[in-house]
């Protein structure tokens, strides 16, 4: 697989749609974008529809201003049998002044499906630079890391009660 079927480019200029009640972009904007590409990405990956399972560790670094080029650069550093995790890495970049910042990144992990709306088998993935094998590696350890968060998550939230256990139909 090439490197361009592992990885997706997307620029986008940030529009007063966009914006906040400060002016900057809603993050719920970006989060969409975000969205957008990871799925672009997984999907020219895997040459299937892919779905949206998790997203992690998104920070925003930088508040991002209308009028701004976006750039989204997302790649694909992990294959499992039917999930994926994509990277993406947000630049903004001023059109003035033309000085670019890195404003926030985050994983998606992505899930292949098939026509009948099951998950099917993703393509293997093929490292073949130090760079693919140190996103490979990270991706494992954010991996297991989840499973570690899920499983804790689970053992200290055992006893709490269904928050929903109280409303009854005639509510």
């Amino acid at each position: 697989m090439s490197e361009q079927e592992k990885s997706l480019h997307m620029t986008i200029l940030m529009t007063p749609d966009m914006a906040n009640f400060s002016g900057n972009v809603h993050g719920g904007s970006i989060l969409k974008l975000l969205d957008q590409v990871a799925f672009a990405c997984a999907a020219r990956y895997c040459k299937s529809y892919v779905v949206t399972l998790s997203l992690d560790q998104v920070t925003f670094n930088q508040p991002i201003k209308v009028g701004e080029l976006v750039s989204f650069r997302a790649h694909v550093n992990y294959v499992g049998n039917s999930s994926l995790e994509v990277g993406v890495k947000v630049f903004a970049e001023n059109l003035e002044t033309q000085k670019k910042r890195h404003t926030n990144s985050c994983y998606f992990t992505m899930v292949a499906m098939g026509k009948d709306g099951n998950s099917i088998k993703a393509p293997e993935l093929e490292i073949k630079t130090e760079f693919e094998q140190k996103l490979f590696e990270a991706a494992l350890m954010r991996k297991e890391f989840r499973k570690e968060l899920n499983r804790k998550n689970k053992e200290l939230t055992a006893d709490i009660p269904d928050y929903n256990s109280d409303i009854t139909d005639s509510d």
